[in-house]
C-alpha cells in the first residue's frame, strides 16, 4: 500500500505561517485535537510545529516563548515523503529518524500530511484481515 492510496479522500490539510504565533499555533492544536501542524512559507512546507516542540522550548525559553512566531522554533527542516513510497518505508522512515508526523511532498508541494498512528492503523487492519482470512482458511479446508 502507497501513501497516495492511505491519504486518498482526505479533506484540507490544517498548516500554519512561519509567523503565526506560537501561542496561535498551540491554540490550534488544543482545539484540533492534533500532535503537529505543518508550517508553510511561501507556498512550501518550511518545517513541523508540534507538541513536543511546546515542551522542549517551554522548558528552555520559558512561557515568553509563545509570543514568538512559529517560524523560530519549528522543527527543520521537515523530513517528507513521497505519494509512492509504501506505508512500511515511511514507517521504518519515522521509526529511524523518531518523529511521528510526515508531510506528503510531491513536486515541491504539500498533499497530505500523515501521522504515525495512521500508519500502525494501517498495519493492525491489514495483519486482522489476514488473520481473518486465515482462520476462513483453515474452516473451509
Amino acid at each position: 500500500m502507497t501513501i497516495e492510496r492511505l491519504i486518498e479522500g482526505r479533506g484540507d490539510i490544517v498548516t500554519c505561517d512561519v509567523s503565526t504565533t506560537v501561542r496561535e499555533a498551540a491554540s490550534i492544536l488544543a482545539q484540533r485535537r492534533i500532535g503537529a501542524l505543518p508550517v508553510m512559507e511561501h507556498g512550501e512546507i518550511a518545517g513541523i510545529f508540534s507538541e513536543r516542540d511546546v515542551i522542549y522550548r517551554l522548558h528552555e525559553m520559558g512561557p515568553d516563548f509563545l509570543a514568538m512566531p512559529v517560524g523560530h522554533v519549528m522543527t527543520s527542516p521537515a523530513v517528507t515523503v513521497e505519494p509512492g513510497s509504501s506505508v512500511m518505508a515511511a514507517l521504518s522512515l519515522m521509526t529511524r529518524r523518531r518523529i511521528r508526523h510526515l508531510p506528503v511532498v510531491e513536486r515541491g508541494r504539500m498533499v497530505g500530511f500523515v501521522s504515525i498512528g495512521d500508519l500502525v492503523k494501517y498495519r493492525i487492519d491489514k495483519i486482522e484481515s489476514e488473520a481473518a482470512a486465515m482462520r476462513d482458511y483453515i474452516q473451509t479446508a
